[in-house]
């Protein structure tokens, strides 16, 4: 009954997320996207030695969302118990600009326990321009490992895909539903 509830609000969130109003018009050509090489080439310099874990998520992703038009490398921290936190900051990469600053923190409920620091890959698909990311993404995420571990899971609001690729260490296990919110200053507010 519990996972039920959590799954429906999770599915509430999702669908009641809109666009942002009032993007510039710039901002509706979408980005050149970048080839799974690319992708698959920058994790290697920013992972390292997880390169052939990374390479099969990337190569996951791809077959099942396409090219992204852009990508954030970054670190992040969180922690849980029943409720969790994440916070984190990196760099947002698109074909169109310079990289951007971009900071995202977001609270999580359910069966999850435990914390974790991790490099993150985040691969973003149809975002409309560098503006766009400021929003809040929502998703279900599951972890299970002690020491260290590799996770992939994805997010989604109004079109736009954010699929983190995570390579961290701490100790974490469960399933929880949470959100992302981008900001383009770091803040200590998750909602």
């Amino acid at each position: 009954m519990y996972l039920r509830a959590l799954l429906l609000l999770c599915m509430v969130v999702v669908s009641s997320a809109a666009p942002l109003a009032g993007e510039a018009a710039a901002e509706a050509q979408r980005s050149p996207a970048y080839s799974p090489e690319h992708i698959i080439d920058s994790g290697h310099r920013f992972f390292g030695t997880v390169s052939r874990d990374f390479a099969m998520a990337v190569r996951s992703a791809t077959k099942r969302w396409g090219t992204p038009n852009a990508y954030i490398l970054g670190e992040e921290a969180s922690g849980a118990f029943v409720g969790g936190l994440r916070y984190g900051e990196g760099l947002l990469y698109t074909q169109n600009g310079r990289p951007q600053k971009v900071y995202w923190q977001g609270p999580s409920i359910g069966f999850d326990w435990g914390g974790d620091g991790a490099r993150t890959m985040m691969l973003v698909y149809d975002l409309r321009g560098p503006q766009s990311i400021y929003r809040r993404f929502a998703g279900v995420n599951g972890s299970a490992y002690l020491i260290g571990g590799f996770g992939i899971t994805a997010l989604t609001n109004g079109g736009i895909t954010v699929v983190p690729i995570r390579s961290g260490v701490g100790a974490r296990f469960g399933a929880n539903i949470g959100y992302l919110k981008f900001t383009p200053k770091a803040t200590w507010n998750p909602f």
